[in-house]
């Protein structure tokens, strides 16, 4: 009889970088799915994407609901739904507090945990928040940590996890290639973009983190107002996140300007879509410092700290913080140095190439075998 896993998560970042687990374990495991639905209409949207369906949906979202609330009752969900599963091995991503709920949930029931996207670190406690501190916990509680370069192995082997260790790249770039090939072939997509100039160049804009919120996010719009009147020929593109800290002070910063897009947000194929006509990215997604690279795409991360150093060292990524000041010298750097555009647009993305849930099942399949 076949081992059985259960995939846990709860955002579309972690929906995304699992789909290629589940699709590829299909073949050698018996395969269950438990969404958290930490956020439910953006996860749903992955799901019918990659054509995935949960076999234990917990619907978490609520009103203004706290890491309090996510991790009490999501923990308490989560305890009946492995009572009834009875899984040989539990699969968390990343540092989200689902991940981490999920991690110590099966721990208390003595199952195995595998962590995907293991090791990831930026050195600060509360930068990015609650992140740095559930991906950390999620290590001392994983049995399994696939981490996705040599700097995550290295910082693992920092804390004594040495055991189970394996360097996998990242999975988002293996659904990153599968969405593209998907996207390239869909009529659709050009339909959902018909109000840009295909002549001009696109800057995509994402920004959405906790730690952005207030005087940062303030001088990040001021930064995009004034590049959006210096290149008055290009198109700025922001899917402004539904967080009202975010979506008042975009619309109410931003929204008069002509060459300044703030559409809604996007679903996962047309965020792909989006990102592969884009000329470069303006991001503090750490998913999007990963799939910009392997479309060839620039990245400037509006973050003071990321985990993801592997690009800042590579070069297909600048760290610019929240100064006003750095992200427009970078930006007009882009604009106009074409040979700074070639190097970073040209660089090697060092988060893999496509082959990451191939290598991490055939590591469950010796393990558990």
């Amino acid at each position: 009889m076949n081992k059985k896993l259960l995939f846990i998560f709860g955002t579309r970042p972690e929906a995304i970088k699992m789909a290629p687990l589940v699709m590829e374990a299909r073949g050698h495991f018996s395969v269950e799915v438990c969404t958290t639905g930490q956020h439910l209409e953006m996860l749903e949207q992955v799901m019918s994407f990659f054509q995935i369906k949960a076999d234990y949906a917990l619907k978490l979202m609520k009103p203004n609901q706290s890491l309090f609330d996510i991790t009490t009752i999501g923990l308490g969900l989560l305890e009946k739904v492995l009572e009834q599963s009875r899984p040989d091995l539990v699969l968390v991503q990343g540092d989200t507090t689902t991940a981490f709920i999920g991690a110590l949930a099966a721990f208390y029931k003595q199952i195995p945990v595998a962590h995907i996207e293991a090791g990831l670190r930026s050195g600060k406690k509360y930068a990015p928040f609650p992140e740095e501190i559930n991906r950390k916990m999620v290590s001392g509680l994983a049995d399994f940590h696939f981490a996705p370069t040599a700097r995550a192995v290295a910082n693992l082997q920092k804390e004594n996890v040495h055991h189970n260790v394996f360097l996998t790249g990242n999975t988002v770039i293996d659904a990153l290639l599968y969405a593209v090939e998907k996207t390239r072939k869909d009529p659709s997509m050009r339909q959902a973009f018909d109000f840009l100039d295909p002549a001009k160049k696109t800057i995509l804009i994402t920004c959405h983190r906790r730690e952005n919120f207030g005087q940062l996010f303030e001088n990040i719009c001021d930064a995009l107002a004034l590049l959006s009147q210096r290149y008055k020929e290009a198109q700025f593109v922001y899917p402004v996140h539904l967080n009202p800290n975010i979506r008042d002070v975009a619309h109410r910063k931003l929204a008069g300007y002509s060459n300044i897009f703030l559409i809604e947000p996007l679903n996962y194929p047309e965020l792909v879509r989006l990102m592969d006509q884009s000329y470069f990215i303006i991001t503090d997604s750490g998913g999007i410092q990963e799939e910009g690279p392997a479309l060839g795409k620039p990245v400037l991360v509006i973050r003071d700290v990321t985990e993801r150093e592997e690009g800042i060292a590579a070069g297909t990524a600048v760290l610019v913080g929240t100064d006003k000041e750095k992200i427009i010298r970078e930006t007009t750097l882009l604009m106009e140095n074409e040979t700074r555009y070639n190097q970073m647009s040209k660089a090697v993305n060092p988060y893999g190439d496509g082959t990451s849930a191939q290598q991490i099942i055939c590591h469950l399949k010796n393990a558990l075998s």
